[in-house]
């Protein structure tokens, strides 16, 4: 296992195939969609502001970009089954989405000007799934980006009825999704909580990314973590975006290759990566066995993380060629860092971010962030 993959599986990272420019990395194509002109609700007002310099954006960048200001169920429909048609092959494929958007019983939802949700069953009829949006952008050959500046307090929730059972409630923001293949989210609020519209022009969160999209030399996910810092500096710390996906190890340039000679060397918003001690810390909610599993050819591979309360951890794979490794790592306020000393060519070291949330760890490591899950047996 070289160390590429070593990365990719430690973090189940989001990392995308790259290109200098939009001729290089083929066809490029978007929706971009922003509703504030509500009909059943109060009006939003920056989300036609936000899609109307997003789309201007992704068209410096090379997308054929398709605009809806305010747009109903059925141009929704419509146009996202036109950009599946467009995407299939393409390199890359963007939706942007601002407006309003719910979870109801575990189902993500973009809501249309004229949607009425007299109840939470009307959802299927009058709102476009995010799993039907995330579906749209899966057949490129790279990147399949979704982006949604739709976790606001939602005003249908509060006068729906509900005929389903108490757990289908609405919730605040989107939930936890889990895209497959060549798909990346990016959520303007992590699950569960609400994104603000802002009081200019922008949203927050739009706002940070029209200020870091276009920069050139920055891999997208990284890119992605300086629209995190940004809005949550701007919000102080009340808003945190969040990005879900588990995508090949290249990487991506959405503005263009760094300089020659530039490529492999560290991003420039990085932060230093820490070096793990050989006596290690570890926070207790770390210890034990983890669980990943990572694309090996046309099957998948179950890779196995056990982590020991004397800072020292073991690796082992069930199916693909990951070669079994050890070494030592903290888990410590919220870092981690990682030295593989035996098992893997090199002085291997990594470092990043971590968060417990019971059954699951969400790592963020150099190249992105993912999913470790605490294993049963």
């Amino acid at each position: 296992m070289n160390r590429r993959e070593f990365v990719s599986g430690l973090a189940v990272v989001a990392t995308l195939a790259g290109s200098a420019s939009a001729a290089a990395d083929g066809k490029r194509v978007a929706l971009v969609i922003g509703n504030g002109a509500y009909r059943s609700v109060p009006a939003l007002p920056n989300p036609p502001n936000d899609a109307a310099d997003v789309a201007a954006a992704l068209k410096r960048l090379g997308f054929a970009v398709t605009f809806i200001a305010n747009g109903t169920f059925d141009e929704m429909r419509r146009s996202l089954i036109a950009l599946g048609r467009d995407a299939a092959g393409a390199g890359m494929a963007a939706v942007y989405f601002a407006g309003h958007g719910m979870e109801i019983n575990g189902e993500n939802w973009l809501i249309p000007v004229d949607a009425e949700l007299k109840r939470d069953t009307d959802a299927a009829n009058e709102a476009v799934s995010l799993q039907s949006v995330m579906l749209q952008v899966s057949s490129t050959t790279s990147l399949g980006l979704v982006i949604l500046d739709a976790c606001r307090n939602n005003p249908f929730a509060a006068k729906m009825n509900r005929a389903l059972a108490t757990r289908a409630a609405p919730t605040s923001g989107l939930g936890r999704i889990e895209p497959v293949g060549n798909v990346l989210v990016a959520y303007a609020a992590r699950d569960g909580t609400t994104a603000l519209d802002g009081d200019g022009r922008n949203s927050p969160f739009t706002a940070a990314l029209l200020r870091n999209i276009a920069t050139p030399g920055v891999e997208v996910t990284f890119m992605f973590r300086n629209v995190r810092d940004d809005v949550m500096e701007a919000t102080r710390n009340e808003q945190q975006p969040f990005v879900y996906g588990s995508l090949s190890r290249k990487a991506i340039y959405l503005a263009g290759l760094p300089p020659a000679g530039e490529a492999n060397a560290a991003q420039a918003n990085a932060m230093p990566v820490p070096v793990a001690p050989v006596v290690a810390a570890i926070d207790p909610a770390l210890v034990g066995t983890w669980e990943i599993m990572v694309p090996s050819g046309h099957r998948q591979s179950r890779w196995i993380w056990q982590i020991m309360g004397d800072g020292t951890y073991r690796f082992h794979a069930e199916g693909g060629s990951a070669r079994p490794h050890e070494g030592t790592v903290t888990f410590a306020n919220g870092h981690w860092a990682l030295h593989a000393l035996k098992g893997l060519p090199g002085d291997y070291r990594d470092g990043g971010s971590y968060e417990v949330h019971d059954t699951i760890a969400v790592i963020t490591g150099k190249l992105g962030t993912g999913y470790w899950r605490r294993s049963v047996e």
